[in-house]
């Protein structure tokens, strides 16, 4: 059944069990991180998950037919809407449940160490002085207005259960506050992998999975390059995008 589309909304195959997704072109739509920080953790079907900052709920709607069930948080009323809508339109409210608020405050929401995976696809900078005014609503949703790096961080320790997982994308350079702010509450990064452009371009995504509770002692997995010379993707990343039921 195709949805009805409001102003501004268009509707994208997701290339996974049929599954389509809508999106508002005047927010912030998914892109290739959702989709790359999707299929990084290794999944287990009893497994539960919460993902901070559903968005539109890409990720959950990848992820659903590999685990048991899914909590998607979301601050934007706008975005939550657009979530609950692409649950329900691909027949998965049995599987995933939308919910609206700010998980700054995660400790109102779930009880401690209620999750076996959390993930995270958080704002990547800072916000400088002056930037501001100078950024558009898109731009915005990049930037940290809402949540910083150690919000997220340490909401996921708040939900992950002790040896559990959390899985987040964000940019290489701020991998260095990134390992402070996990060893502070208790994770060790156990897998890491940078994505590239192209080959002998500088990544500019990186891939982490940390653990709970675990010891030091970090796998650098190689690199991942989306895009061959002519532009098109590489045979892996076709992979992740082509994967059917």
């Amino acid at each position: 059944m195709i949805p009805r589309l409001q102003k501004n909304e268009r509707l994208d195959d997701l290339m996974r069990c049929g599954r389509k997704i809508i999106q508002n072109t005047d927010e912030f739509c998914f892109s290739i991180d959702a989709v790359l920080l999707a299929h990084y953790p290794k999944l287990h079907k009893k497994e539960n998950v919460i993902d901070l900052g559903t968005g539109t709920g890409v990720m959950p709607l990848i992820m659903a037919d590999d685990v048991s069930h899914i909590e998607a948080v979301e601050l934007s009323p706008v975005m939550y809407d657009l979530a609950k809508r692409n649950v329900e339109m691909n027949d998965l409210a049995g599987k995933i449940n939308v919910v609206e608020g700010d998980y700054r405050h995660i400790r109102d929401m779930y009880r401690s160490e209620s999750f076996d995976l959390v993930i995270a696809n958080p704002p990547y900078r800072p916000v400088g002085n002056g930037d501001v005014n100078r950024l558009s609503g898109v731009a915005k949703a990049r930037h940290e207005f809402t949540a910083t790096l150690s919000d997220v961080i340490e909401a996921a320790a708040w939900c992950t259960r002790y040896h559990g997982h959390f899985a987040m994308v964000h940019i290489p350079e701020r991998l260095g506050e990134i390992f402070y702010a996990m060893h502070e509450v208790g994770f060790a990064v156990k897998r890491l992998r940078m994505v590239a452009p192209r080959a002998g371009k500088d990544p500019n995504i990186v891939l982490l999975d940390a653990v709970k509770g675990a010891a030091e002692g970090l796998k650098v997995e190689p690199e991942l390059v989306v895009h061959e010379p002519d532009g098109s993707y590489t045979d892996e990343i076709k992979k992740i995008y082509g994967l059917n039921c």
